[in-house]
């Protein structure tokens, strides 16, 4: 049996169904996978509740999910480097990945390492490339610049505070006080209270603001650029449209690159990076889990066992 995490329409927690789907085949440069862990994003409650079908329309049913770790356990045609047995992570081409059986790209895969188990795996692809590509190609961030990072300890701002203070940056996080611990754990210089402090009157001249958060939060970051920053916005599609005159906004969507991918997982094998991982949930209280990344969850990414 092939059971999946899926919408049939658009609306809240009680949307998600888990369903029995198809065995999948592979096409052409594809794997199939036995799903181990999925990570759970934003993305997958912003979907579910029709956030999203304007700016992405999908065809319904649609299974949810977006990276995973597993097993390889059927290979395709034209498929180099991979074999069954093969245990393997990475994030999904579009939606798809919690499912216990998954056909997906090979090029987008890399070997899980020893060291780490299917759940810490599942909860680094997505969260680590958005935020490696946000910092270092969306916002160019250099050494000696300064970032602020909203939602920092979620899953993907916990990377970019590792990643930022890897490259030599000053790193300013917003996030609940709860959390200001872990976040200077991860080499955050200053973490922000957004509970009980305005960010925008105590960070200053800041080369790059990371948007993880959207709303009056992107809204009341412009003021504290410097001259020459911008802004990178993983939150906000219409970001260009809210972009003050004179003032640099970015969309940002991450792209899978099996290359970056194995370059960080490899920091992570060495013990040079972080990964957090709030939660692990059955694929039964998976919606109550996704429900929480909406409404509030601990430091890091929470993730679905299969």
């Amino acid at each position: 049996m092939n059971r999946a995490l899926r919408i049939h329409s658009y609306g809240d927690a009680d949307a998600l169904k888990i369903d029995s789907i198809a065995m999948p085949t592979p096409a052409s440069g594809q794997v199939v996978v036995h799903v181990k862990a999925a990570g759970i994003n934003s993305i997958d409650w912003k979907i579910r509740d029709g956030w999203l079908q304007n700016d992405f329309p999908l065809p319904l049913p649609a299974t949810l999910g977006v990276e995973l770790a597993g097993e390889v356990i059927e290979v395709g045609q034209d498929v180099g480097g991979f074999a069954i047995g093969d245990r393997v992570m990475g994030p999904s081409v579009g939606l798809g990945a919690y499912a216990d059986f998954v056909a997906i790209a090979s090029n987008t895969l890399v070997k899980t390492p020893a060291s780490l188990t299917d759940e810490r795996a599942a909860a680094i692809p997505v969260g680590a490339l958005t935020a490696w590509q946000a910092l270092f190609e969306a916002g160019e961030l250099k050494r000696g610049q300064t970032v602020l990072i909203h939602g920092a300890a979620g899953g993907v701002g916990s990377f970019a505070v590792q990643f930022a203070r890897r490259a030599g940056a000053r790193v300013i996080a917003t996030a609940q006080g709860i959390n200001a611990g872990y976040l200077r754990g991860l080499g955050a210089d200053e973490v922000i209270d957004y509970r009980t402090s305005s960010f925008w009157e105590r960070a200053k001249d800041v080369d790059l603001v990371l948007d993880l958060v959207g709303g009056a939060v992107l809204a009341n970051s412009w003021q504290v650029l410097a001259d020459t920053g911008r802004i990178v916005s993983a939150a906000a599609p219409d970001i260009e449209a809210q972009t003050p005159a004179g003032k640099r906004g970015i969309w940002f969507q991450m792209r899978p690159d099996a290359a970056q991918l194995a370059e960080i997982v490899g920091l992570v094998d060495q013990g040079g990076v972080k990964v957090e991982v709030s939660e692990v949930a059955a694929l039964g209280d998976a919606t109550a889990a996704i429900e929480r990344n909406k409404t509030g969850h601990g430091p890091g990414k929470a993730v679905i066992l299969f």
